[in-house]
């Protein structure tokens, strides 16, 4: 089963979805709690789940169009084919040691960076917009290459996560010589 969940205000997010008109569940995680659950640090990402509730692909980065897989560098006819034969039982779940070895730990800084904007989430809901800036502000310091973090908290800023604030960051960070996405090895 597919599940889809946008990361971001639902007002933001309902218009895409009823738009697409899926089929199979589709959710919404303003206070992105499936990306602190599964170290998620940017979007589009997916995660395989299999019948008995374990991980059998960790977070990685994953586009159905080839638009989205020509911004990010990844094949996604590759990965809609691995993601298809894993479906139909034809390539199984990866050993516990090869997952374990693709699931990076989360740094000291990135869990603080967390905690700080989940408070600025709780600040922001109770009213304190000022208070709620700050801790989202020391959570994107913290963790630079956290997008989810940094770009989840452009609209509650009153910026656009996908304007001019967006393409300058992503630009600065390549121009350090970091990749936004990191995709997993297609196998």
């Amino acid at each position: 089963m597919v599940i889809t969940v946008a990361v971001d205000r639902a007002s933001d997010a309902r218009p895409w979805i009823e738009k697409a008109a899926p089929t199979h569940p589709s959710l919404v995680d303003e206070a992105h709690h499936l990306g602190e659950l599964y170290n998620m640090v940017n979007v589009p990402t997916v995660v395989w789940i299999d019948e008995e509730g374990r991980i059998a692909r960790p977070n990685d980065v994953a586009f159905t169009t080839e638009w989205g897989g020509k911004y990010a560098k990844v094949s996604t006819d590759e990965q809609m084919a691995l993601l298809r034969s894993w479906i139909r039982g034809e390539t199984p779940s990866q050993p516990e040691d090869v997952l374990r070895g693709q699931i990076a730990a989360m740094p000291d800084e990135s869990q603080e960076a967390r905690a700080h904007f989940g408070l600025g989430w709780w600040l922001l809901q109770s009213g304190h917009t000022g208070a709620a800036e700050h801790h989202f502000h020391l959570g994107g310091e913290l963790a630079p290459d956290d997008f989810m973090i940094r770009r989840g908290t452009m609209r509650f800023r009153e910026s656009d996560p996908f304007g001019a604030e967006f393409v300058q960051m992503v630009a600065d960070w390549h121009e350090l010589g970091h990749s936004y996405y990191l995709p997993l090895p297609v196998e």
